[in-house]
């Protein structure tokens, strides 16, 4: 049964052009264009066929009033990409042994293993300080236009089921974070609650299985799930 991404939950579009300050000649990077929908509202568009000022009326756009003088708007929403959660990358790949056993890792390598891997997907990661409330792990943006944004991940090392609170603790977050979506990696699974919880929401629930498959996919990383090692 393929699940669904639901068309509820907005999306949000920066229009940023990198460009030079024709008054000064410095590098600059204005934000001309922003507007916040709905998925089902973007997908319903045939850009190649739309009138360009129509269509950002029709999406609610906030559109600077004078874009030749590179004269901005103010963003719907900003990535920060300094956060004082942020910590520094460790390279937890280049540091594993052949065939290594996830379960062996800290919390704090394991969280740094799904940076990293995530990184190595093409998306922009940042790590967050070990906290006691379960929050954030890692916060990463994807670049994509329109479908992209703040990815909000947590990630846990365990060798059985992860309780469906987690994925109810992840959705909170999201909404915290202002994220429009949350993906949660587990060394181990998840039962039919957390998959009928996280349905028609903006979860991605990633159990043990495919993450040793994106790790051979995009880090060439041959891990393995053991916890017969650990008796």
């Amino acid at each position: 049964m393929r699940r669904r991404c639901s068309t509820r939950y907005p999306l949000v579009l920066n229009g940023i052009v990198d460009t030079t300050d024709p008054r000064t000649g410095a590098s600059v990077q204005p934000c001309l264009v922003t507007l916040r929908n709905t998925r089902d509202v973007f997908t319903g568009l045939n850009l190649r066929l739309v009138e360009p000022l129509a269509c950002l009326s029709h999406l609610n756009a906030s559109v600077s009033k004078r874009p030749a003088e590179l004269a901005p708007v103010r963003p719907v929403l900003e990535f920060d990409m300094v956060d004082k959660r942020f910590v520094d990358e460790v390279d937890v790949l280049a540091d594993l042994d052949q065939r290594p056993n996830l379960l062996k890792l800290s919390p704090t390598e394991f969280e740094s293993l799904i940076q990293n891997l995530f990184a190595k997907m093409g998306l922009d990661t940042k790590q967050t300080r070990p906290s006691r409330d379960g929050g954030v792990d890692c916060v990463a943006f994807d670049p994509r236009p329109i479908f992209g944004g703040k990815v909000v991940i947590q990630a846990k090392r365990y060798r059985n089921t992860v309780d469906v609170s987690a994925v109810r603790d992840l959705f909170g977050t999201l909404q915290n974070e202002g994220a429009p979506k949350g993906i949660l990696v587990t060394t181990g699974g998840y039962g039919p609650a957390s998959y009928e919880f996280a349905s028609g929401k903006p979860l991605e629930l990633i159990d043990g299985s495919n993450l040793l498959y994106l790790l051979a996919e995009h880090a060439e990383v041959q891990a393995r799930i053991d916890p017969g090692e650990l008796d």
